[in-house]
């Protein structure tokens, strides 16, 4: 009895030697784990030359599953060797496949292998069940991108500034007009829109038999109605709906809030890991700086595609939503800053903040900046406007608001003349006091105290209402300069604004808005950003009301007296008028800065007739109309 169950134990043994987990099932054959390996690196390579088929070539296998993967784009699978199990001539292995969707997530899942033994070596079965297990004979894989819906941009009291907004796009549907027709329907397009022909019919040709090829985005209910009628009677041409992130207006905001479209080949190749082409990206301004806080993480769909075009959908990763950038800016006051300068052809700019605060509430560019931020970012010469500071100077120097000046009709300074405005009152002209001479802005009599400030005394009263000191506020932002003067004559212009002084519509408002709270104001537009105040000389109460004082009288008896019956608080206001060259001629930038209440605001003309005439009509309108 116990040889027999010894027997039967030998037996069960030998067997059990023959469904070896790893070996080719009579325990001398080759090894199926060889087999498998060489399998999963094939499939992570696309390249099967060194893995043996059963009833087909590696060249037949290669092809086909460069069909299957080729809607996967560059994305490349990671394919590992799970458990393998040989038994007798067949043998079946599980293929754990790992492709890197998104830069977050990976599309993970089994699939099973199987080989047989043929003339002692394992080949592999071939079918695209291998690939995906629900895959048919004729479907194939399609990785297709869930772009993150964009954060939007917030001014104040929470209202949107640029959010999604819907667009109309117009181009050619290549699979809807022949191949033969597909260039003169480019052509017609690109003539109808109004965009280059050439490259816009070159992008139409070069594009696959699917393809649909953008002309040009409008905004929805803004199509011309000549390309409304006549986009539809071209072959091929299409109008897709869709959604963007825009502001109000297309130039609402434009210089410094940027632009969104399709990131260029410069950003793909800077930024390989981040962006890849036809991926939508902040372009320029804060759209561009702050495109990774903005632009959320992006998300993917996997799907089956069978031979009918129909979709089933294998995996899915939701994208995240960009965080919206919060901004101070006042929609109603911006927009009403951009229709004062829609008119103004010279290059233009009203900025506008609350002195309590700090917050830019606008930022407006006209349209003869042609794109350009000269709101925060402009470099002009301040002319009259800087009297306010060199007033600040000359009390700190001692100088009372009712100490006398001499204003001459002109003053020479080293061989150089200096005048006043050619509409300069005469019942101003002799010995004024200082608040005089600010109230119309008499350029001899701030020269002629020229001797009474030493070189740093214009640098701190500058930085003291918050011109000269640069620090970043997460925006391009300019603070102006107020530079040693490097002659007597130099000097002399500095003092009325000119010479070395150079400041943006935006400091200009700052400086008014100091004056107005008494005590140093910095800009701010975005509230994420901390901004720290400078070091500097505090403007003392006495200081500052000497300054409301004087700047209220250019308002009520000089080159201001537009402003005294805007309805509210009482306005506080400076004219300014700066000669520069251009082509020869003299010109004359035209400024002017006020503060009514808990608003400060300057308005810069870069080539005008004077402050007072030119500036002093748009901000009464804007004052006006922000009550």
């Amino acid at each position: 009895m116990r040889s027999r169950l010894a027997g039967l134990t030998a037996l069960l043994l030998l067997l059990a030697a023959c469904d070896s987990s790893t070996g080719s099932g009579d325990g001398g054959g080759p090894d199926a784990d060889e087999a498998v390996a060489a399998l999963a690196g094939a499939l992570g390579s696309g390249e099967f030359s060194d893995v043996a088929f059963t009833q087909v070539t590696p060249q037949a296998v290669s092809a086909d599953y460069a069909e299957v993967v080729e809607g996967m784009g560059e994305v490349e699978p990671t394919v590992e060797v799970g458990d393998v199990s040989a038994q007798s001539d067949t043998a079946t292995a599980t293929l754990t496949w790992s492709w890197p969707v998104t830069a977050e997530e990976s599309w993970t899942y089994d699939s099973e292998a199987t080989l047989n033994l043929v003339d002692d070596a394992w080949q592999v079965v071939w079918s695209r069940e291998l690939v995906e297990p629900s895959l048919g004979a004729a479907t194939t894989l399609d990785l297709t991108p869930v772009r993150a819906a964009r954060g939007d941009i917030v001014g104040a009291r929470g209202l949107k500034i640029v959010t999604p907004r819907p667009v109309v796009r117009l181009g050619i549907d290549r699979g809807q007009v022949p191949k033969a027709r597909a260039a003169a329907s480019a052509q017609r397009l690109a003539g109808l829109v109004g965009i280059d022909v050439a490259p816009y019919v070159k992008a139409v040709t070069g594009a696959g038999e699917l393809a649909f090829v953008e002309a040009i985005v409008y905004r929805a209910g803004e199509v011309p109605p000549t390309v409304g009628q006549g986009y539809d009677r071209i072959p091929g041409a299409r109008a897709l709906g869709d959604d963007l992130p825009l502001a109000p207006s297309r130039e609402f905001g434009a210089p410094i809030l940027g632009t969104v479209g399709e990131v260029t080949a410069e950003m793909v190749a800077e930024d390989p890991g981040r962006y890849e082409p036809g991926d939508q990206a902040g372009l320029s301004g804060l759209q561009a700086r702050y495109d990774e806080q903005l632009q959320g993480k992006p998300g993917a769909v996997v799907n089956a595609v069978g031979s009918d075009g129909k979709e089933r959908e294998l995996f899915r990763i939701d994208g995240a939503a960009g965080d919206p950038l919060e901004l101070t800016m006042d929609v109603d006051l911006q927009t009403e800053a951009e229709a004062l300068l829609r008119d103004v052809a010279p290059s233009s700019a009203i900025v506008a903040l609350r002195p309590s605060t700090g917050d830019i509430v606008a930022a407006a560019n006209g349209p003869g900046t042609e794109g350009q931020n000269i709101a925060t970012f402009g470099q002009f010469a301040p002319g009259s406007t800087f009297k306010t500071v060199t007033s600040l100077a000359l009390l700190r120097a001692g100088v009372t608001p009712d100490t006398p000046l001499p204003c001459t009709s002109t003053v020479t300074v080293d061989g150089k003349r200096f005048k006043n405005y050619s509409d300069y009152p005469a019942s101003a002209i002799g010995r004024i006091p200082l608040r005089t001479a600010v109230a119309h802005s008499c350029n001899t009599a701030f020269i002629s105290q020229a001797s009474r400030l030493e070189e740093l005394d214009l640098f701190d009263a500058a930085g003291a209402l918050g011109l000269g000191i640069d620090h970043d506020l997460g925006f391009p932002a300019y603070f102006g300069q107020v530079e040693p003067a490097a002659s007597r004559t130099e000097k002399a212009a500095n003092l009325i604004g000119q010479g070395r002084i150079l400041a943006s519509p935006m400091v200009m408002a700052t400086v008014v808005a100091s004056v107005q709270k008494g005590a140093l104001v910095v800009p701010r537009l975005l509230r994420s950003v901390e901004v720290t105040e400078p070091d500097v000389d505090p403007l003392a109460p006495g200081e500052a009301a000497a300054l409301r004082s004087m700047l209220r009288g250019v308002v009520t008896e000089g080159s201001g007296r537009a402003l005294l019956d805007v309805p509210g608080p009482e306005v506080i206001a400076k004219t300014g008028t700066a000669e520069f060259e251009r082509d020869g001629r003299v010109e004359t930038h035209a400024w002017m800065i006020a503060a009514q209440g808990d608003l400060a605001v300057a308005v810069f003309v870069e080539q005008g007739v004077s402050g007072s005439r030119t500036a002093g009509p748009i901000l009464e309108a804007f004052l006006r109309a922000a009550r």
